[in-house]
């Protein structure tokens, strides 16, 4: 309990005229124990001129002021209350059953039933003995649960749509019929589609008025029934797979989801039975909060209305469960990729109206398939993922004429080249072999075949690339054919005593025919793409997809981009990539080096670190480079001592890796010296 050090209501100063005390009186609607004046608040540590409780006698008259008045239980207290505020929401609101509910458990014990009507309504719940009370009623279930659902208070008027004209109703096929991959009778088709043509044809009212034919005289349903016939021999054939997919792809239970099992009922209507626009009669089967209103049409998939959240406040009198309703198909659409496959709206308790908050696209299911965004949003009807405008215009690019396989063009004819020079070389190595027999050698792997390696060349280590190409690639019999003609040639051209040129080589030719093909190709697609772009000027369509970017003032300002100039500094000012920074990420790394990740103090500092490195990178160069000079020296002296020629730089090298480092701390050092580290 929280003590008031100084209560504004319990200290009493003393009045302005001391002769004549009066005796104090507290705020009218404040009644109190004395004993809790006494235990819980302290004298006031403020306010030294007021009286403390303890000072006043309690006496019989002050415990008539001020102790408490239990004129009043509890509960007739608070009916006055809800009386005097006007509105006491749960005692009209509950049913006999709630009302038993919330009087039957007193502090966790049960009480005996009471009154009649609470014993009536606990017998109630058990099935048997209410539909045995409706029969005795003499009214259906469904008339019984209407009865049940209504609130005592304000009833709205049931909704009269006058503004919805009457309802036309005919049988006509859908027009998606049949679905894709189920042939039919092409005839029959014909007959069937002429009924689309009909609805085409425009009619005069005046006439219609005239020639009304009410009841079932010719409603023209001949080319129904021929769709019917269709229809049903499609659902004999595709049945059980339909089933088989929906145990595949739905798990778990959603309502909307196709009825199998014990739910699917003979002679129940498939998808394409339904078409947009077509008027259905069905029972509203489930209301769900936040997706919407779920109808029974008598098809395999329950059809649905959508209504969001805060609608069903509107909506909540007119649309109940279990209630039979007129509604009329929006839209049809693939059960695997939407959740809902019929949408509709109610046509009977019209309350188009009443929604106000629509959903803007129907909800979807993610797969595992889908790894393309884009693709899944053109799918179902969503707008493009949102994108910077690149400003790159296709049209304005330079040709292609570099195609990807002259590369290895190029390498294969090196490879071959490469054969026949040996073969020039060491034709005892070839004696007896056929080129076209040559095989691969053993550990030839087509997965591997580049290495990456590092070459001297000229006091400078450079990197190298060895590219290894299979035999079988290689057409060895007409390189050889081609080589023998270039010499032939040359020796022709020296017995003239000219000098011989070889233009292009055979492989060159191929090169080239494969880089103007290239350019043919992309040179067409220009072409393409500006008959396109112009053809969409001239009927003032757009440029590219509606949507698919967006200008930059979409995105909000400073969106971090790398390559603009804002970003150029850190956070202190300094250019990302200086020299200083630099010598920050090298000191990180050396602590980094010495210490796995963990944070270790040395003797010495960062600087003194850097410092070191720096020389002892510089010792290392020094000596690769002496041992340079004294390499060449000894190749022009002798290869004699070949025992002695021992690499002393990797002593100094500090990044040469060594197989078993020193431990530091736990961890591999990076560097075999120890200068420096454990200084006295």
């Amino acid at each position: 309990m929280q003590i008031l050090q100084t209560p504004p209501f319990f200290s009493f100063p003393k009045p302005l005229n001391p002769s004549s005390p009066k005796p104090f009186s507290l705020p009218h609607h404040f009644h109190c124990f004395p004993s809790f004046f006494k235990t819980h608040f302290p004298k006031p540590l403020t306010a030294p001129k007021s009286f403390s409780s303890d000072e006043f006698p309690v006496d019989e008259t002050f415990l008539e002021n001020f102790g408490p008045k239990d004129k009043e239980t509890e509960d007739e207290a608070r009916h006055r209350n809800w009386i005097e505020r006007g509105w006491a929401p749960w005692e009209e609101i509950l049913t006999p059953e709630a009302d038993f509910a919330r009087k039957s458990l007193n502090e966790g014990e049960e009480v005996p039933l009471q009154t009649p009507e609470a014993i009536e309504a606990f017998k109630m719940l058990k099935p048997s003995y209410r539909l045995k009370k409706i029969k005795e009623m003499g009214i259906t279930e469904d008339e019984w649960y209407r009865k049940q659902f209504e609130i005592k208070g304000d009833i709205p008027e049931p909704l009269e749509t006058l503004w919805a004209g009457p309802l036309a109703l005919r049988h006509v096929p859908p027009r998606d019929w049949p679905p894709r991959g189920w042939e039919v009778d092409r005839e029959e088709l014909e007959f069937i589609r002429e009924a689309h043509k009909l609805q085409a044809v425009r009619v005069d009212l005046e006439k219609v008025e005239k020639d009304v034919i009410t009841g079932e005289a010719d409603m023209g349903l001949e080319r129904y029934k021929v769709f019917l016939k269709q229809y049903k021999e499609w659902v004999d054939a595709n049945k059980d797979r339909l089933e088989e997919e929906s145990y595949k792809y739905d798990q778990d239970y959603y309502p909307g989801r196709r009825k199998r099992g014990k739910d699917y009922k003979e002679e129940m209507y498939e998808l394409p039975f339904y078409y947009p626009g077509q008027i259905c009669e069905g029972k509203v089967t489930t209301l769900h909060l936040y997706q919407g209103a779920f109808v029974d049409i008598g098809g395999v998939h329950e059809g649905w209305v959508p209504i969001k959240g805060n609608d069903w406040y509107w909506i909540r009198h007119h649309i109940k469960v279990s209630m039979h309703v007129i509604v009329e198909i929006l839209a049809k659409r693939d059960p695997y990729r939407f959740r809902f496959p019929i949408e509709m709206r109610f046509v009977h308790p019209n309350i188009d109206h009443l929604i106000f908050n629509r959903f803007d696209f129907p909800p979807i299911f993610h797969r595992d398939e889908d790894a393309n965004p884009d693709e899944l949003r053109r799918d179902c009807g969503r707008p493009p993922v949102p994108r910077k405008d690149p400003g790159v215009k296709p049209e304005e690019e330079p040709l292609l004429s570099n195609h990807p396989y002259v590369d290895k063009l190029w390498q294969i004819h090196v490879a071959e080249q490469m054969i026949l020079d040996d073969l020039e070389a060491n034709p005892e190595k070839y004696k007896g072999k056929k080129l076209s027999e040559l095989t691969d050698d053993d550990d030839y792997d087509e997965e591997i075949n580049v290495e990456y390696t590092k070459v001297h060349f000229k006091k400078s280590l450079l990197p190298k690339t060895i590219l290894k190409t299979s035999v079988k690639e290689l057409d060895l019999e007409a390189a050889l054919a081609e080589r023998e003609l270039h010499n032939k040639l040359r020796r022709e051209a020296k017995e003239r005593g000219e000098e011989y040129k070889i233009s292009k080589f055979r492989r060159n030719v191929e090169m080239d025919e494969y880089d103007f093909l290239h350019w043919r190709r992309s040179f067409e697609e220009r072409e393409a793409l500006i008959r396109d772009i112009s053809c969409r000027q001239a009927l003032g369509l757009p440029l590219e997809e509606p949507g698919r970017y967006k200008d930059a003032s979409y995105f909000g300002k400073d969106q971090y981009d790398p390559s603009n100039p804002l970003y150029r500094y850190d956070y202190w000012g300094e250019p990302k990539n200086s020299e200083k920074s630099k010598q920050e990420r090298m000191t990180d790394a050396y602590n980094k080096s010495i210490v796995g990740k963990g944070t270790v103090w040395y003797e010495m500092s960062y600087d003194d670190a850097i410092k070191q490195k720096m020389q002892r990178e510089a010792r290392s160069k020094e000596s690769a480079q002496k041992e340079a000079v004294e390499e060449e020296k000894g190749e022009q002296a002798s290869d004699d001592d070949d025992d002695d020629d021992f690499d002393y730089s990797i002593l100094s090298e500090s990044s040469f890796e060594f197989p078993n480092q020193p431990l530091v701390n736990g961890t591999e050092s990076s560097s075999i010296s120890d200068e420096g580290m454990f200084e006295n």
